[in-house]
């Protein structure tokens, strides 16, 4: 188990209140995404941000679910509470939004992790759009349509969809087009959120930022681009901590403010060296790097 130096300690409990804070002010707080620690225990992934002064949690299915399978919602919820953290989303359910064979499956899939989500208190849940097959005019009508009715899926259970593009996907891998979909959609259990890896290293215009409408953004995925590998080799893997890359974090945090964006930067981390390392060192150094764009 890690321990905090005198500094660090100081340091860190002077910090714990400015995230429930933030939010309470209607500003952008740091949130600590579980994706990070996706090679680590629950239970040790939740009580390490607990340490690290971490207040606000985004909840990732797999090590959650194999944790419940073990004991149960009502532990894993008073997990959470010990630690100190309120989970205010939860990832990620694909083939929602697609217009394929097997969506039925996928939507069956979808109600049972939002059946968890709900009884840990979870109010959105991420849905990414993943498809790469060739699209036509009538598949995006009848994505909003998919969004139509995840919508009144999503709301069955008292929770939002969360609708995120994908820089790789070909039915929606810009804010333009994911905005597009949800805005015919006008569904109010579907809104759209915005990751900064998908939306840097992707085919998304600056631009397009200013094309939000205020407050319409509603959750943050908040991951820097690296200058290496060329952005054609561009993985998941290579995403970096905010401001260790050349994404324009600030810049895009002045747009998101100015649109009265108040919610968490979730940091979504898939280096696998970073997914298994110590939850709190992870963490730290997460809301190190947030907290130091944020001031």
């Amino acid at each position: 188990m890690s321990t905090l130096t005198r500094r660090e300690f100081v340091t860190l409990a002077a910090a714990v209140p400015l995230a429930a804070l933030a939010q309470k002010a209607g500003r952008m707080y740091f949130c600590m995404n579980e994706v990070s620690s996706a090679n680590v225990d629950f239970r040790a992934a939740m009580e390490g941000y607990g340490r690290a002064g971490v207040t606000h949690v985004e909840l990732f299915f797999q090590p959650l679910s194999a944790f419940v399978m073990k004991e149960s919602p009502a532990v894993a919820r008073r997990v959470l509470g010990d630690a100190g953290l309120t989970p205010v989303s939860m990832a990620s359910a694909g083939g929602i939004v697609e217009p394929t064979a097997t969506r039925a499956a996928s939507v069956e899939t979808w109600k049972a992790r939002l059946d968890l989500a709900r009884n840990l208190g979870v109010q959105r849940y991420v849905v990414p759009i993943l498809g790469t097959q060739k699209y036509t005019e009538a598949d995006y009508k009848a994505a909003v349509d998919n969004l139509r009715d995840a919508g009144e899926i999503a709301t069955s259970f008292g929770i939002t969809a969360q609708i995120e593009f994908t820089r790789t996907s070909t039915l929606a891998a810009s804010l333009r087009t994911a905005l597009k979909l949800v805005r015919e959609a006008d569904h109010p259990s579907v809104r759209v959120m915005i990751d900064t890896f998908h939306f840097w290293a992707g085919p998304s215009k600056f631009e397009e930022l200013e094309e939000l409408r205020d407050s319409e953004v509603i959750h943050v995925h908040f991951e820097d681009v690296p200058r290496e590998p060329i952005g054609e080799l561009l993985e998941q893997r290579h995403r970096v901590f905010p401001g260790d890359g050349i994404a324009p974090l600030r810049r895009i945090l002045d747009v998101l403010k100015r649109k009265k964006y108040a919610g968490a930067l979730s940091v979504e981390m898939m280096d696998p060296t970073i997914q298994s390392m110590d939850p709190y060192q992870a963490a730290v150094k997460a809301r190190r790097s947030v907290e130091r764009l944020l001031s």
